[in-house]
């Protein structure tokens, strides 16, 4: 018997709205064969009050009690796993990523926007990452693969699994990282992204290897870049950098707290444009490096990680965001273009363009907004979960 989670009266709104969290606090009782306490990743069946099935997920503790899997009474079974992973994998296809020759990395699956909360897949040319956010997701990861497997075929090598930093710490599953399938010949690949190259490293790397999310918005980059002087900050493995000088930059600087993360953009550019790239490189904390730049650079990229990954430090998370951009705008040549982002999903982009507003007007600057920036297509949004866009971002034009 699956166990039933019964809601208290009137909590069920929205779900009924087709929303896929339920919180503890909407909770009335748990009934399950045992009184003992359910194991977190179980799977249960939400009810109403009166006994009746609105909803399947994973259990688990903390504010967000359950993850909806399916608002059917479906068995969730391999047919089950297959069938989803093939949806995602047609989402993909009619974004023609899965066939494309000048893209050989994508997201396949993207949490809730995919209709499995807590997971995220990555393809990385003949290598499948997965991580898993969930007690649930994990529990179920053999599955996960097979079902990967069903829908590639040999097109995929191997299938890693790089859960053990992403799951709940509370959870004491001690989780490794390793194969769950097959193995690649390294854990380092060279992927195609709209063309230009990138080493990826999916053991080493942060989330699956590389930051997919940023794919389309590293093209707008390069559409602005010609003849430019560039500085991207924050710039991990030099996503934007790579497209920076690809689309003729005159001159590119990356800049990081992290010498690794230095060290691969550099990698990157010389993969891409040889030994005598006009790229330089700076190891130091980017908020303070935006101290003193002058106006060399007429385009700068702030593309910051989370400062507020919870909502109870997001009003000093808006001050950090604050400061950063003031100190760009306030420094960016005349004419200068801005891209600005943030990934908290905490901030919202009401809130996110409110705080760039606020740093123009510390700055003292005239600013035009030319594009608003969120996630690319194979990150989708579930419309029932607006939660889910998480990316928000500006192209600014600074007089």
């Amino acid at each position: 018997m699956i166990p039933r989670i019964i809601l208290k009266r009137g909590k069920e709104e929205s779900l009924h709205r087709r929303h896929p969290w339920i919180f503890s606090g909407a909770i009335a009782y748990i009934e399950a064969e045992e009184e003992q306490q359910i194991a977190e990743g179980a799977l249960v069946d939400v009810c109403l009050c009166n006994g009746d099935f609105i909803a399947r997920g994973h259990y688990q503790i903390g504010s967000i009690a359950v993850r909806v899997l399916t608002f059917e009474p479906e068995e969730i079974d391999q047919m089950w796993w297959n069938r989803r992973l093939a949806i995602a994998y047609d989402v993909r296809h009619t974004l023609n990523l899965t066939e494309n020759p000048a893209t050989t990395c994508y997201r396949l699956v993207h949490g809730e926007g995919d209709g499995l909360p807590g997971l995220i897949i990555d393809i990385y040319g003949t290598t499948a990452v997965v991580q898993c956010h969930s007690v649930g997701m994990y529990h179920a990861r053999q599955e996960i693969a097979e079902a990967i497997r069903n829908v590639y075929g040999d097109r995929i090598v191997a299938i890693y699994d790089k859960s053990s930093q992403t799951l709940p710490f509370k959870a004491n599953l001690g989780a490794v990282d390793g194969y769950l399938w097959g193995h690649a010949n390294s854990p380092e690949q060279v992927v195609l992204e709209n063309g230009e190259q990138f080493r990826v490293n999916w053991e080493k790397g942060q989330k699956t290897g590389f930051f997919l999310d940023q794919r389309e918005n590293r093209d707008l980059v390069k559409r602005y870049a010609k003849g430019r002087t560039v500085l991207n900050t924050f710039c991990y493995t030099g996503g934007f950098s790579v497209y920076a000088l690809s689309g003729g930059a005159k001159e590119v600087c990356s800049v990081d707290s992290s010498e690794r993360a230095v060290m691969l953009a550099t990698e990157n550019m010389k993969l891409n444009f040889g030994e005598g790239a006009a790229h330089n490189e700076v190891v130091a904390d980017a908020v303070e490096y935006l101290k003193e730049i002058g106006n060399k650079y007429d385009l700068i990229i702030l593309d910051p990680p989370a400062f507020a990954k919870h909502h109870k430090v997001l009003g000093n998370a808006m001050q950090g965001y604050k400061r950063l951009n003031a100190r760009a705008i306030s420094q960016i040549r005349s004419g200068g273009i801005l891209f600005t982002f943030s990934c908290s999903q905490a901030v919202s982009k009401e809130l996110f363009r409110t705080m760039v507003f606020s740093a123009a007007a510390i700055a003292g600057r005239k600013v035009r907004i030319l594009h608003q920036l969120t996630q690319p297509a194979d990150h989708p949004i579930d419309i029932y979960h607006p939660e889910g866009e998480y990316l928000k971002g500006l192209v600014l034009y600074v007089e």
